[in-house]
């Protein structure tokens, strides 16, 4: 019996929950990724600030389905695709589909502004996370020479008051006071700065007014410089220009301001929507195609509830893929579809040690049980036991000493450059 062709684009969050639970026994199915792992993105900040180590939140997707023959693992990377025809172009060739399944997320937006997109570092994969440990630890290595420009060192600047932004800012105050004085005991860091700018009236725009003032009371507390209603315009690498006159000299502007769709080549431009997510029925499906779905990040479902669409969340990619793979399932017994309804779950984010805010359907609190509370959901949603060990034992030990061991600066080698252009042309 031929088995239904399952394609998926995008081994994130949305499209490896689908194929984890999609019935393998009904359907052959192949995953498209341009890396070979899941990477889990919440704790990226902590892979930036050397507090955890890339393989601790990263996941080889082979590993994920062995031992599963319907399921095929494929490196490459999507150049179009053609929903006619039913075939996915990619650099390492053609791939046929009965039913496609996009779920390739986003992308950081730069709003256009091409001199930010060169400069900025961006924060969106664990590589990025891995270039940007380097560049901090490198930074301060340079300012050990006489000669450097500790004013461009010694500034810090996140574009960007949502979760990533705030959990960063926090992680790298918390660096400045209790490891780098230890690491670099002839070097005075009472002039590193942490500027947190956000360009609307308040961090954490998604959460309660009570849970924005406390976050950003601990981030003044702790030493972060909280720049509200404020714009960045410009970035050469050296000077951060804000609208209305201010510049901050800075080497460092990470880049948590916006994300943007990645929408695949091909896709109906008419059937895009704000952030350049791709519109979809209640059944996620894309308007106009019975046989293309779009999941996650990339997915606009406007409802009564969420008339701008879901939030961009790993609960809510992770609710959508199990909702889809039940309902091919229907499709193939001819079953009546299930709608997708999302119920909030609440919102968080970590701004330090003992320091969180949480805020539930009902009810908001901080401080150390929402710090407890939010290392306990994370630590539940890591893929394998491994992983959660290792986490669990690195948080431990950061909590107890102050301190981490690992700041590594791995800089990719001329080979390593060399694979890398290789696979990308082939």
């Amino acid at each position: 019996m031929n088995k239904p062709k399952v394609v998926v684009l995008g081994g994130g969050f949305a499209g490896l929950q689908f194929v984890k639970k999609l019935n393998k026994s009904l359907f052959d199915i192949t995953i498209i990724d341009q890396y070979n792992f899941h990477q889990f993105q919440p704790l990226f900040y902590q892979v930036a600030t050397a507090r955890l180590e890339p393989s601790s939140i990263s996941f080889p997707l082979r590993k994920v389905f062995q031992n599963q023959d319907s399921v095929h693992v494929r490196l490459a990377l999507v150049e179009s695709i053609d929903t006619s025809k039913k075939v996915v172009h990619t650099n390492s060739g053609q791939f046929v589909y009965d039913y496609l399944v996009i779920a390739t997320g986003c992308r950081s937006n730069f709003f256009g502004n091409e001199n930010i997109e060169k400069h900025a570092f961006p924060m969106k994969s664990t590589t990025d996370a891995i270039a940007l440990r380097n560049r901090i630890l490198l930074n301060f290595e340079a300012a050990l020479r006489s000669d450097a420009d500790k004013s461009g060192i010694m500034n810090i600047v996140i574009a960007g008051g949502g979760p990533t932004g705030v959990e960063l800012a926090g992680a790298l105050i918390e660096m400045k006071k209790h490891v780098l004085p230890k690491d670099y005991p002839d070097m005075d860091f009472s002039s590193l700065n942490i500027y947190l700018i956000e360009g609307s009236g308040a961090i954490l725009s998604a959460m309660s007014s009570v849970s924005q003032k406390k976050a950003e009371a601990y981030l003044t507390e702790m030493g972060v410089i909280v720049m509200t209603n404020a714009l960045i315009e410009d970035y050469d690498g050296i000077v951060v220009s804000i609208k209305g006159g201010t510049k901050i000299h800075s080497r460092n502007l990470i880049w948590t301001a916006g994300v943007t769709g990645n929408v695949p080549k091909g896709i109906d431009t008419n059937v895009l929507a704000r952030g350049n997510r791709i519109t979809v029925d209640s059944y996620n499906r894309i308007k106009g195609l019975e046989d293309v779905f779009a999941i996650g990040d990339i997915a606009y479902m406007p409802s009564e509830e969420w008339k701008n669409g879901h939030p961009q969340l790993a609960n809510v990619a992770n609710n959508q893929a199990k909702n889809l793979a039940l309902n091919f399932k229907n499709i193939l017994n001819q079953k009546t579809l299930k709608p997708f309804i999302y119920k909030n779950p609440g919102t968080m984010a970590t701004v330090g040690k003992r320091k969180a805010v949480v805020d539930l359907p009902s009810f908001s609190f901080q401080g150390l049980f929402a710090w407890l509370f939010w290392m306990f959901l994370h630590l539940m949603l890591i893929l394998s036991v491994k992983n959660k060990l290792v986490i669990f034992i690195n948080w431990a030990i950061s909590y107890m000493t102050n301190d981490t061991t690992l700041r590594l600066i791995l800089l990719p080698t001329r080979k390593q450059i060399e694979i890398a252009a290789e696979s990308n042309n082939e």
